[in-house]
């Protein structure tokens, strides 16, 4: 009898650990334009292990689960806009994109001194600024969900410029 419930046991927590392994990620979002207009977005990641079936955006891939993924934000010539392939075919001025825990907004404001584009971008509360036109929001994975997420191409807000 103790063998029967061992090994009912040892079956339920192999169920409960690939039910740990899967995520989703919808990343909801709004995509913000100059003329005050917002359209909302969806782009967000899932994890299916037992099939090793990867989504991105909405699309699902056969393939093991990446160690991360990476949204190139582009800031336009003239500095006034930003395109996120991911996001939208076209370019536009602002967004707020909740991805599990964390919360990423790309925002103009102004500023005392020169800020390229009058942009900052804010990974959960935190400020950073463009350092060159393009920058990546990198996202890392593991088993069981989001790592981190980390922006490339940035250096952070230490108050300087308010």
């Amino acid at each position: 009898m103790k063998f029967i419930n061992l090994a009912a046991l040892l079956t339920a927590s192999l169920y409960t650990q690939s039910a740990f392994a899967d995520f989703n990620y919808p990343g909801e979002g709004t995509l913000s334009y100059p003329t005050g207009v917002e359209k909302p977005f969806k782009f967000g990641f899932g994890w299916q292990q037992d099939t090793e079936k990867f989504t991105i955006g909405n699309k699902t891939y056969d393939m093991s689960l990446p160690e991360s993924y990476s949204v190139a934000i582009t800031l336009s010539k003239d500095e006034q806009q930003i395109w996120v392939q991911e996001f939208n075919n076209g370019f536009f001025e602002g967004f707020r994109w909740q991805i599990g825990e964390h919360t990423l907004a790309l925002e103009k404001r102004q500023f005392s001194e020169a800020v390229k584009g009058d942009y900052v971008i804010s990974l959960d509360n935190r400020d950073y600024f463009f350092a060159r036109n393009n920058i990546s929001i990198v996202i890392k994975f593991d088993n069981e969900g989001i790592k981190n997420i980390a922006i490339d191409g940035v250096t952070k807000d230490m108050g300087t410029k308010q």
